[in-house]
């Protein structure tokens, strides 16, 4: 008995010479007496490493992409440019289902088809995977430059697809640094009981006009039944570029296009007359005047 208690007397001896108070602080008596002498400090390092993990990455700047040329708006661009720019863009591609993928942040390149994000289903841990979404609405808003979106994710989890509502986005671009995609949050039926909620923040970072790509930093948040969500960086596919699908304006059929005198169609306009003659200029509808170039 004597031999025991000088054993635990020169074990915590030991113990208190490596470690002092801070182990004793961190660790309790199953920890001491198990032989897991270090774990306590592992599992404290990784908790404090996720807790310094941001949520939603802010940008540093908004690269926009147009004529095959790239740069940042701050640069040569205004807020108001980037929210026509954005209107038209998904304006065009209204009831189109967009190409969902995660990203490498650097190079703006898709290295899953889908984004993940880890949650419980109940007691269940399992994957959520977003792959495409849906707008069936674009309305433009009537304060600051904002524009109005409806936009049905398509989340399966478990081999299952998830029953969710349309979520009312909003799309807006405070300045040249801040343009943002958020939602009111979303109810999806992913268990037999209750209904698990959804909300989902892109901050925007990259927009290519010529092949219709968006990309940003994204954060999603599960919670109800099914809890959890993850963050990262998505790119949006859309089919249709930003610029106007039938650009070339023409004149009704029977009428020619003429400029001092001489009939005329470039790059597929009809340029009509100025000299009306006294007659009314818009009798036959909108007339498009020619613009000469200086010479």
């Amino acid at each position: 008995m004597q031999l025991k208690n000088y054993s635990l007397l020169a074990l915590f001896t030991a113990v208190f010479g490596l470690s002092g108070c801070e182990y004793i602080r961190t660790h309790t008596a199953k920890d001491l007496f198990s032989g897991n002498f270090g774990n306590g400090q592992k599992i404290n390092q990784y908790q404090s490493y996720e807790s310094s993990v941001p949520l939603l990455r802010q940008p540093k700047n908004v690269v926009v992409c147009r004529s095959h040329q790239c740069a940042p708006a701050k640069l040569s661009m205004s807020r108001e440019y980037i929210y026509n720019s954005l209107l038209q863009l998904f304006d065009n591609n209204n009831y189109q289902k967009l190409l969902v993928c995660q990203a490498d942040a650097q190079a703006r390149t898709c290295i899953e088809n889908y984004v993940t994000l880890p949650i419980k289903v109940g007691a269940v841990p399992t994957n959520a995977y977003i792959d495409q979404v849906k707008i069936t609405d674009v309305i433009v808003g009537k304060k600051d430059a904002s524009l109005k979106l409806i936009l049905n994710y398509n989340i399966t989890y478990g081999g299952q697809v998830a029953e969710c509502d349309p979520a009312r986005t909003l799309l807006f671009a405070r300045s040249t640094d801040h343009v943002l995609l958020e939602d009111a949050g979303y109810n999806c039926k992913m268990t037999t009981v209750g209904m698990t909620n959804v909300k989902t923040v892109l901050a925007i970072d990259y927009i290519d006009l010529d092949y219709g790509f968006v990309g940003g930093y994204y954060s999603i948040g599960f919670s109800g039944p099914a809890y959890g969500g993850g963050n990262g960086y998505m790119i949006l596919k859309l089919p249709q570029n930003a610029y106007p699908l039938s650009p070339a304006l023409s004149v009704p059929a029977g009428q020619t296009g003429v400029v001092d005198g001489n009939p005329s169609s470039t790059a597929g306009y009809d340029y009509l007359s100025t000299k009306t003659n006294g007659a009314n200029p818009y009798a036959s509808g909108v007339q498009v005047f020619p613009i000469q170039p200086k010479k």
